[in-house]
């Protein structure tokens, strides 16, 4: 059987690697993004550039998106006409990170036009974009997640945990996590440093322990090595927390360490510059705080 014809819509610091990996794995590709030089740099990779979004996903079996938020993917598929562009019987998967609540909205609608629709946000950040590594969390039907299975297993690991909008519900439960753990990390860091300790030593000491995470080894050395170029973006990881709490709000749950961690990101976000700087610089932050 020939493989899927695939549309990538939205080639940012996740999407170009994401791509990539496609046409690695022998995958047709047609790529869009509304700055065209990020689109025009997969030519190269041997990716087509679409001139626009509805060309993208005309003769595609599977379009995929990375955008920014629910609001972006509701522009794109139903207010600029994508969608009604998409080839009848093809799928959706929405790779961006988006409300549960947009997330069955959208499947919905999809669903009436006669396409299939999956919601797959992903975890690992821009190093699992470019290994192929990312955590694929998926919500939808079970036969549409079998369909597309294989091109997102050259992405990750994909795995289905319930109907549509559950791959959202676990993307919120990630980012939870993900944001209250960065937290920890920077004061244990910060604790190492100023206490007369090597935080690179204690990191090392402390592999294979039950405080040992990626988390641990892959951020808190951006900690204390003070790079916070972009991986992920503190501006996202507030958004994430935010729709978080929204859908805690809507379950009747009081989620604490999760309103701490945010009134932290918020402050960092909005008072110190940190918007797009990598989510780790909540360590600056923190720094800040102790007036470091």
């Amino acid at each position: 059987m020939d493989k899927p014809e695939i549309a990538f819509i939205g080639i940012g610091l996740m999407g170009s690697h994401m791509a990539k990996n496609l046409l690695k794995a022998g995958y047709r590709v047609t790529v869009w993004n509304r700055t065209a030089s990020k689109a025009e740099a997969l030519s190269g990779d041997g990716a087509r550039v679409a001139a626009s979004p509805q060309e993208a996903v005309a003769n595609a079996d599977i379009t995929i998106t990375m955008l920014s938020d629910g609001a972006a993917v509701s522009e794109l598929l139903f207010n600029k006409g994508v969608a009604a562009a998409m080839k009848a019987g093809s799928i959706l998967v929405d790779m961006s990170s988006i409300k549960p609540a947009e997330a069955r909205e959208h499947a919905n609608k999809l669903a009436k036009m006669g396409l299939g629709h999956l919601d797959a946000p992903v975890s690992g950040g821009t190093k699992g974009a470019e290994t192929a590594t990312l955590a694929i969390m998926v919500g939808g039907e079970e036969p549409v997640f079998d369909d597309a299975r294989p091109v997102l297993g050259s992405l990750g690991r994909p795995v289905r945990v319930g109907p549509d909008s559950s791959g959202q519900l676990a993307k919120l439960a990630n980012q939870t996590i993900v944001a209250v753990t960065i937290g920890v990390v920077a004061e244990a860091m910060l604790l190492a440093e100023k206490g007369g300790g090597d935080p690179n030593a204690v990191r090392d000491a402390l592999k294979g322990g039950f405080a040992d995470s990626v988390i641990l080894q892959q951020h808190g050395e951006r900690m204390t090595s003070g790079n916070f170029e972009p991986g992920g973006l503190s501006k996202f990881q507030l958004k994430d927390i935010n729709n978080a709490l929204e859908e805690a709000g809507h379950c009747g749950l009081t989620l604490p360490l999760t309103e701490h961690i945010q009134s932290r990101f918020k402050r960092y976000v909005e008072e110190l510059g940190g918007a797009d700087r990598d989510h780790s610089g909540l360590y600056e932050e923190l720094k800040e705080l102790n007036g470091l």
